[in-house]
């Protein structure tokens, strides 16, 4: 075994104090690295015999060094006086421009591995964007740099930093994840990096303070949305929605199992929807039923049925819940005890009909919802029993077929409400079917017109004007319109930063947020769990459009999550 010199962890000495036979022993090492690690050097190099050298091809610059125990894989190149220190770890497609200093026990990772649901991790594809480094960097000890990164030129990264985005020139960042601190000739941070700094701010207020939020609105059997309010099945899948943000994982109160056992159970197995605290087909009501001789029965019966129609109702606050009860067990590590039949009933033929018969010429938002329940029951069904395909082709084939080329919708215009039902149908419809299903939107440059045309409306957005249903029915649809087209991204970008900077101040000590940010009193303006939970995803999404969102720490995983659910075969 070779023993340690003071060259292997001070490399930097070695051309100037090393005598002939370490020379001699260097050039050695160096000429093995050539013929099996694509080694390629232009003038002076030093690499440890303890360093462990793995690579495909490795291109040094002159007066580079790599020091003991550092790990280095597959393709690097280092321009002239780039150092790696002892026990650093360089891996994937790396390129590090000139004077690039990377600090011991740092780690550049240019590769990743695929998160698909459908196998192990470890049996993922490996993927491999890369990782630039400009000229003049130092990348201090303990650091974390992740595959796809750009570090511009003269940039400072500070120890026990990770990095997950671009660094830009002469940025001098630190943290978990890496924000800018100051710009290192001197300059103050741009309004964007103080915009950064709120943020983190947010989070960590928000977070320390989500235990009081829950607890203010568990009255000790129940979650409601704010004191004084009835309980509902809402108010319980948003505070999972928030402890899992904030906390996470499940609520404080009750426990897990309780929360569990209060969601699956109140599925109705006849239709797999989920009605309301006391309402028709609810527990509650079967309770009171089974007390009156089973008419409760009769009730259940006939909310399971549309009017005339033979087939469930998939509409109000049961519909949401589908969406919503879906997403909180979900995140408890379960899922619904029973198919959503509401949907799997539902002939391909019948579908059509349905579809057609929506008033999408007034209700543009009311029929978009529909959509957006079936959408996500169709998921549920499939993705937990397999069942429904056949409705998949049918619904994609109707929504292709009958969005509006001009405007990139579904719906018209109403006189009265200019784009409002539209746009505000539009980020429902989208939800649940080509954001979940993570397809493609047919006409992408005409919905980002669209929904800029409605996010100048100042009935709707205003110092007096806002909540959280038209902020998030903008920011969804030019964050997923986002994803295919950067058509008129920079207005996008000034409506989504004016609008979360509004929004981070709207946080209440102990309370949360409410659903308006407009100032006066309501059940709108009283900070609770939905308000909360609802501007928790929005201030997410336009702070991921804006591509800071890594300064919150947190990421939805619910209703609002940024991923598809489940992916179309196609």
């Amino acid at each position: 075994m070779t023993e340690p010199s003071k060259f292997d962890f001070c490399p930097w000495l070695f051309w100037d104090h090393a005598s002939e036979e370490e020379r001699r022993a260097q050039e050695s090492h160096l000429a093995g690295l050539r013929a099996r690690a694509g080694l390629d050097t232009a003038g002076k190099a030093f690499v440890s015999p303890l360093a462990a050298v793995h690579t495909e091809r490795l291109r040094m610059g002159d007066f580079c060094y790599i020091a003991a125990h550092a790990y280095v894989t597959d393709d690097i190149t280092m321009g002239d006086d780039c150092t790696i220190n002892p026990y650093a770890v360089v891996r994937g497609d790396v390129v590090l421009g000139t004077a690039v200093r990377i600090g011991a026990h740092t780690s550049l990772l240019g590769f990743n591995h695929g998160t698909a649901p459908d196998r192990p991790v470890f049996r993922q594809p490996i993927t491999s964007k890369g990782i630039r480094v400009g000229d003049d960097v130092w990348i201090g000890s303990n650091v974390v740099v992740l595959d796809g990164v750009t570090i511009g030129d003269h940039a400072v990264i500070g120890a026990g930093s990770v990095v997950t985005k671009d660094v830009p020139a002469w940025a001098m960042v630190a943290g978990n994840p890496a924000r800018p601190i100051r710009d290192r000739r001197g300059a103050r941070p741009a309004a964007g990096e103080d915009l950064e700094r709120r943020l983190t701010a947010f989070a960590d207020r928000a977070r320390e303070q989500a235990e009081d939020v829950l607890a203010r609105c568990w009255t000790g059997e129940r979650y409601v949305d704010r004191p004084g309010a009835e309980p509902t099945v809402r108010a319980w899948c948003d505070a999972v929605e928030i402890a899992d943000l904030l906390l996470g994982g499940p609520p404080p109160a009750p426990a897990r199992e309780e929360v569990i056992a209060f969601l699956r159970d109140r599925q109705d197995p006849a239709t797999g929807l989920v009605p309301e605290i006391g309402a028709p087909g609810s527990p509650e009501a079967a309770d009171a039923g089974r007390d009156q001789a089973g008419s409760g029965r009769d009730q259940a019966g006939g909310a399971r049925d549309q009017a005339g129609g033979g087939r469930p109702e998939l509409e109000g606050v049961a519909a949401y819940h589908v969406l919503s009860v879906g997403y909180a067990l979900d995140l408890l590590g379960t899922r619904f005890r029973h198919p959503i039949r509401a949907v799997s009933d539902l002939a391909p033929k019948d579908l059509i009909s349905t579809l057609d018969g929506l008033d999408w010429a007034r209700q543009a938002w009311t029929a978009g919802s529909w959509v957006d329940a079936f959408g996500t029951g169709l998921y549920r069904n499939l993705a937990g029993f397999d069942l429904g395909g056949e409705n998949l082709e049918t619904l994609y084939g109707w929504l292709l077929t009958r969005c509006r080329q001009a405007h990139g919708m579904w719906g018209e215009p109403d006189g009265d409400a200019g784009w409002l039902q539209v746009v505000n149908g539009f980020y429902r419809l989208t939800r649940g079917t080509f954001a979940q299903f993570g397809l493609p939107l047919p006409y992408p440059e005409r919905a980002v017109d669209t929904v800029l045309a409605q996010a100048r409306d100042p009935r709707y957005f205003g110092p007096d004007t806002g909540n959280a249903c038209n902020v998030l029915d903008v920011i969804h649809p030019l964050w997923l319109t986002g994803r295919q087209t950067r058509h008129r991204r920079a207005e996008g970008e000034a409506w989504a930063r004016e609008n979360l900077a509004r929004a981070l101040g709207g946080w209440h000590d102990g309370a949360g947020l409410s659903f308006a940010l407009t100032r006066g009193s309501g059940a709108a303006r009283t900070p609770g769990l939905q308000g909360t939970e609802m501007w928790l995803a929005i201030i997410w999404l336009l702070a991921d459009y804006l591509g800071i969102s890594d300064t919150l720490g947190y990421r939805p995983r619910g209703v609002h999550r940024p991923e598809p659910a489940i992916h179309h075969p196609a």
